[in-house]
């Protein structure tokens, strides 16, 4: 499977010039055969809590866009976006899957807020994980902060062999962006792909980059620093055979918190 992993320099809560960013990059990746593009959390406005000018009013254009853009370039897709709906009262940071016909097929809500940002005053947290198949293959997603839970990871690791993990994550923390995203690759014994931003959001945080695909063994395949994009071959026998030759996914046991 190849991989475009897009780090965009998200223009500061600006839709329209982020949507054509991204429609040049999934037309540039179509073009270069990939079966998934996949761009980072928030993609279209940057890590904002300004709902009232980040987030759709439920099922709204961005959702359409995206849908067009997979449709349009028969090329699977992931996407970070902020959603409210008109019956709660805070939005939702949520990760949507496309697949080459412009189908949803799976929509996830950000089940741990950056509370240190104090994104949970404003987005509600999620309650369930994600599988989905791209091409056959089964995936799940989380959104940045997540990443610092292996717990979730757990939920998903014996059914997928491929975790995308999209993201605004500060350079000033990159070195534990590359370790997190190794070590959850490791634990579960799947590809793990990272997408993160470039550039510098509305308050002055700056973002490197850092996008990467890491293979079973912790291996990083591909590595991205200010560019643009980033593109990966991803051969998923290499599940298969770690978890053949290291059987310890078997051995897992999930303990419950309750006491006797």
């Amino acid at each position: 499977m190849k991989v475009a992993l897009v780090q965009l320099d998200i223009a500061w809560q600006k839709p329209e010039l982020n949507f054509q960013r991204a429609a040049n990059c999934s037309a540039l990746a179509a073009q270069e055969g990939c079966d998934v593009v996949v761009f980072p959390e928030m993609f279209n406005t940057g890590f904002s809590m300004d709902l009232s000018v980040i987030s759709d009013e439920g099922i709204g254009e961005t959702t359409s866009f995206l849908s067009g853009l997979a449709r349009s370039n028969k090329i699977n897709l992931i996407a970070g976006f902020a959603m409210k709906s008109p019956a709660e009262k805070k939005g939702r940071n949520l990760a949507v899957v496309f697949d080459r016909t412009g189908t949803l097929t799976a929509a996830y809500t950000k089940i741990h807020p950056f509370c240190l940002a104090e994104e949970d005053k404003y987005f509600l947290a999620g309650e369930n994980v994600t599988i989905f198949d791209i091409d056959g293959i089964p995936s799940s997603v989380f959104v940045c902060y997540d990443l610092r839970f292996p717990e979730v990871f757990r939920k998903v690791a014996r059914q997928v062999k491929a975790v995308f993990v999209i993201a605004n994550w500060p350079s000033s923390r990159k070195r534990h962006w590359e370790i997190l995203l190794k070590a959850r690759a490791i634990e579960n014994q799947c590809f793990v792909i990272g997408v993160n931003r470039t550039g510098t959001d509305g308050n002055g945080v700056y973002y490197s980059g850092g996008s990467c695909a890491v293979d079973p063994m912790g291996n990083i395949l591909c590595n991205g620093n200010e560019e643009e994009y980033v593109i990966c071959d991803l051969d998923f026998s290499k599940v298969h055979e770690v978890r053949a030759q290291y059987p310890f996914l078997n051995d897992m046991k999930l303990i419950s918190n309750q006491q006797a």
